[in-house]
């Protein structure tokens, strides 16, 4: 299955979550926010939703300062 992951191309295995996908990168889902094709997606949700075909996967990673 092929989507996007902030702007590239990326290649995951048919049943990938975002959940999987974050495990996966090494990243920690306190310190992130998840959008799939425009839309947040909620914290308790990334363990069950899936990744499809197409989809557009945006991570934006909280930084704080001031």
């Amino acid at each position: 299955m092929r989507f996007t992951l902030n702007g590239a191309p990326r290649d995951g295995a048919d049943g990938l979550t975002l959940g999987a996908l974050l495990t996966e990168l090494g990243l920690r889902v306190e310190a992130l926010a998840v959008a799939k094709n425009g839309a947040v997606v909620p914290r308790a949700a990334l363990v069950t939703t899936p990744i499809g075909e197409g989809d557009q996967i945006e991570l934006v990673r909280a930084v704080g300062g001031g």
